[in-house]
């Protein structure tokens, strides 16, 4: 399968108004809260505190590993439905 061309100066603009659009169209953002609404009901809220890691001090290779680690296992938990 060929990409389509893009161009070497995108609009953001016109991006996220697509992305609007898409959904808009598609009424993503109502069935994703139906969808959490449900599998609330069946497994409990989820949900994770995370603290200010960089409130003092300029942020660390060993802060971005951390963090990617956290984004990770939020995103793991939503693809689960939590």
């Amino acid at each position: 399968m060929p990409f389509k061309p893009v161009s070497n100066k995108p609009s953001f603009v016109k991006m996220e108004h697509e992305v609007l659009d898409f959904w808009k169209e598609t009424d993503a953002f109502n069935k994703l809260r139906r969808l959490r609404a449900q599998t609330e009901a069946q497994y409990g809220t989820f949900s994770f505190l995370d603290g200010p890691i960089t409130a003092n001090n300029p942020m660390g290779v060993h802060h971005a590993w951390g963090r990617t680690y956290k984004d990770l296992y939020n995103r793991y938990q939503a693809m689960q439905g939590k």
